[in-house]
């Protein structure tokens, strides 16, 4: 178990979460980052107690330190204070709780300074996978999975006595506040609507992506890197009660399931005291109460993100960088109500059809099929 930490998004919905779980296990908080939150941020930062504190927004970042000039807190601004926050000095671990490709260069700066990592940033992986398990492996940096989808892999294969026993991956999709629903009536699907989740409470962005199918495409494709395991050997399985996480299948065609109430609590505590189990302030699973679980194939005609994100992959290179980077700008679009929900998939779709130069040599690769990405959906949407 570790003692010391660098938290990145610790004002989102992930991020406040560590801190409840940090704050049982006494962990000692070194660095603290978030997007624009100061009111939290400064909450956190007089809890805490931190050597170091970024705001990516610059502007807030001086109104914040301002309002800590009382603390020993230095305040740190911008993509600078993120990785200054990644890389701190006496930290063990970087927890990067952060959405979007932003969350990319501090991992990766984070592995070169040999911190381990737990993350909770799908993009990462999927836009810099090669580069980030690369970097690992060459650092002998573990990578910890928060995601509960991947924690629950991570857990069923402590058991699995070597590595070619691994037939595929299973992960459990909720199916968002739209399954079951046509084409038609995803048509006039509001941003509102969208926001509504049944079963887990997150941010704006993963919860559209959730509603879209996105996320479990992302999910797809971090896991394929995280587990070194062939995109067509990963599946989908809706699963309405959220109930089991995910599972492994072995050779022997045996399926290995973790599950657990719905709450991100248990897989961040795991990521933080892996290898051992602790006392969880989780509400106990009574299968009982639950009476049933239930398993759907996924929709891929009507949600078209989850069969684009596999093409992605199966394509290569840059291709999932620009998968996630049409995503994240047509996820904005669709909240500000300049798009229509449909229209997120077929962006999606549109831009890793075009996108055509995938070679992939370095970050700045990623970065510019990101870029490019965004680019073409911005002028679709005109």
């Amino acid at each position: 178990m570790i003692q010391t930490l660098s938290l990145l998004g610790s004002t989102g919905s992930i991020g406040t979460q560590a801190l409840d779980i940090i704050r049982r296990l006494g962990i000692q908080v070194k660095a603290l980052a978030a997007y624009r939150n100061i009111e939290r941020l400064e909450q956190q930062i007089r809890e805490f107690q931190p050597e170091f504190a970024a705001v990516y927004d610059v502007a807030l970042a001086k109104e914040l330190k301002l309002r800590v000039a009382d603390c020993s807190t230095r305040i740190g601004a911008g993509m600078d204070g993120l990785l200054e926050a990644a890389v701190l000095p006496g930290s063990e671990m970087m927890f990067n709780s952060v959405v979007g490709m932003v969350g990319l260069l501090p991992t990766l700066e984070a592995i070169q300074a040999k911190k381990k990592i737990a993350l909770a940033n799908k993009e990462t992986l999927v836009a810099g996978g090669a580069l980030v398990m690369e970097a690992a492996k060459k650092q002998g940096v573990p990578v910890y999975p928060v995601d509960s989808e991947h924690s629950a892999v991570f857990q069923c294969i402590q058991g699995c006595p070597e590595r070619k026993a691994l037939k595929k991956l299973i992960l459990t999709a909720s199916g968002g506040p739209f399954f079951g629903k046509s084409m038609k009536e995803l048509e006039q699907v509001s941003p509102e609507q969208a926001l509504k989740h049944p079963n887990w409470d997150m941010g704006a962005k993963i919860t559209i992506d959730c509603a879209t199918m996105m996320n479990k495409g992302l999910e797809i494709m971090e896991a394929s890197w995280l587990f070194d395991m062939p995109i067509d050997r990963v599946d989908v399985v809706v699963h309405r009660e959220s109930i089991i996480h995910s599972m492994v299948q072995f050779q022997d065609n045996s399926v290995l399931a973790q599950l657990g109430v719905p709450d991100m609590r248990i897989p961040i505590q795991y990521a933080l005291t892996y290898p051992k189990r602790l006392r969880s302030p989780v509400k106990e699973l009574d299968l009982t109460e639950l009476g049933a679980l239930t398993f759907f194939p996924p929709d891929e005609e009507n949600f078209l993100c989850l069969k684009a994100c596999k093409q992605a992959m199966i394509l290569g290179g840059t291709a999932p960088a620009a998968a996630n980077g049409a995503n994240e700008q047509a996820v904005e679009l669709f909240l500000q109500k300049k798009i229509s929900f449909l229209d997120i998939g077929r962006m999606v779709s549109l831009a890793i059809e075009r996108h055509t130069d995938r070679k992939l040599t370095g970050l700045e690769d990623i970065l510019k099929a990101d870029r490019n990405a965004r680019e073409f959906v911005l002028r679709e949407a005109d």
